[in-house]
C-alpha cells in the first residue's frame, strides 16, 4: 500500500499549528503569508520532493532564530513545531544520509552568515536546526529502517514457506506418483492382460505423468528459496519394500548397525528415496541396488542402476538430486551423483551428527 506524503494526524497537525500562526497577532503583511507559506510549501514537496522539503525547513529553522534574540513568540514556535512534522515526515520519504547532509550543512552556513552580517550569535540558529530539522529526520529515518526491516522478515518468511511447501510435495506427491506411474507400467507390460485393460493401464500410467508434470509446474512457482529443512522420514528398509511392491526391481544391502541418529537417519531416507525415485523415471525396469554401510561415525549410501539402453527423459520438475546437492554438505556430508561406466551411480557420507 502506498504511504501517503502526509498521514491525517500530521495533517491536522499542520492546519493547527497554521491556525494558531494566524491568530497569534503577532505578524502582519509579508511576514505572516511567508510564515503561513513555508509549512504549506514544505508539505506540498514531501510528495515528488522530500528532499526539497527538508531544505526548506532547514532554511526556515535558521530564520525563524532570528526572531528568538530576547524571548520566543509562540508563532515562532508553532512554526517550529511545523517543521519539527515536515522534517519527521521528510527522513520517511528521503532516508539518505547525503541529502539531509547537505540540507543541514547549508542551514549552518546560512546561520553563520546571518551571525556575520547582523552581529548575532548564530549558535541559537544551529541549536534550532538540529532540533527542529535534524533530529526528527533521524527519527523518520529510523521509522522508515524499522517499517522496511519488518517488510523484508515477513517476505523471507513468506519465501522460506513456499520452499518448505514445495520440498514437502516434491517428498511426498512427487515420489507417491513415480511410483504410481511405475506399478501402471508395470501393469501395462504384463503377458497375460487382455487389450482393453492393456490401454486401460497406459491411460493411468499417462495420466500419472500428466499429473507429475502439472505438480512440477507448482513447484516451479513455488521453489524460489533456500533448502527446506530435512522432514521426519520412515526407515529405508519400508521405502525399498514399498517401491519393490509398486515394481521397482530394487535389492537392499546394509552392513554395519541399522539404528541411526535420527537426522543421519532422515538424510539417509532421503537419499534413497530420490535414487530411486530417479532411476524409476530414467531406467524404468532396470534392477536398483541399495547398499549402506554403518560405522562408528559415519553412514555411506550408495545407489546403483544400470544405464538404459535408449536415454528416456523422465516427468517432473528435476530437482531432487540437485536439492541433495545442497542439503548433504549443509549437514556436514558429501553428495556425488552420475554416470560411471555403463551404470549411474548415487553415493553420500552422512555424518553421525545427534540431534540437538
Amino acid at each position: 500500500m502506498t504511504r501517503l506524503p502526509v498521514p491525517p494526524w500530521a495533517s491536522v497537525l499542520l492546519v493547527g499549528l497554521l491556525a494558531v500562526i494566524a491568530l497569534s497577532g503577532e505578524l502582519s503583511g509579508w511576514t505572516l503569508a511567508a510564515a503561513l507559506l513555508v509549512p504549506v510549501a514544505g508539505a506540498v514537496s514531501l510528495g515528488p520532493y522530500p528532499t526539497v522539503a527538508l531544505w526548506i525547513c532547514a532554511v526556515a529553522s535558521v530564520t525563524v532564530a532570528l526572531s528568538m534574540t530576547d524571548s520566543v513568540p509562540v508563532w515562532s514556535s508553532a512554526l517550529c513545531a511545523s517543521l519539527f512534522v515536515i522534517s519527521l515526515l521528510a527522513g520517511r520519504r528521503a532516508p539518505k544520509v547525503a541529502p539531509a547532509l547537505g540540507a543541514c550543512a547549508a542551514g549552518v552556513a546560512l546561520d553563520v552568515v546571518f551571525g556575520v552580517a547582523l552581529g548575532e550569535v548564530w549558535g541559537v540558529g544551529v541549536l534550532l536546526l538540529g532540533l527542529t530539522v535534524a533530529l526528527p529526520w533521524m527519527l523518520g529515518r529510523s521509522t522508515y529502517q524499522q517499517a522496511e526491516l519488518v517488510t523484508v522478515t515477513a517476505e523471507r518468511a513468506r519465501l522460506q514457506e513456499r520452499a518448505r511447501i514445495a520440498h514437502d510435495m516434491h517428498d511426498t506427491l512427487g515420489h507417491e506418483l513415480s511410483l504410481l506411474a511405475l506399478r501402471a507400467g508395470a501393469l501395462e507390460m504384463a503377458p497375460d492382460l487382455d487389450e482393453r485393460h492393456r490401454e486401460a493401464a497406459a491411460k493411468l500410467r499417462e495420466s500419472a505423468g500428466l499429473a507429475t508434470e502439472r505438480l512440477a509446474e507448482v513447484l516451479t512457482l513455488l521453489r524460489d528459496g533456500g533448502p527446506a529443512p530435512l522432514l521426519p522420514a520412515g526407515s529405508v528398509e519400508a521405502l525399498v519394500e514399498r517401491a519393490a511392491g509398486a515394481g521397482l526391481p530394487v535389492s537392499l544391502e546394509w552392513h554395519g548397525v541399522r539404528h541411526l541418529p535420527p537426522p543421519t537417519s532422515e538424510l539417509a531416507h532421503r537419499v534413497v528415496q530420490e535414487a530411486l525415485t530417479n532411476a524409476a523415471k530414467h531406467a524404468p525396469g532396470e534392477p536398483v541396488r541399495v547398499r549402506l554401510a554403518t560405522s562408528d561415525d559415519t553412514t555411506v549410501v550408495t545407489v546403483v542402476n544400470p544405464l538404459p539402453h535408449r536415454v528416456r527423459r523422465g516427468t517432473g520438475a528435476g530437482s531432487g538430486l540437485p536439492t541433495l546437492r545442497e542439503h548433504v554438505p549443509q549437514h556436514g556430508g558429501t553428495f556425488q551423483a552420475g554416470p560411471r561406466g555403463r551404470e549411474f551411480e548415487v553415493v553420500a557420507t552422512l555424518p553421525h551428527a545427534e540431534q540437538s
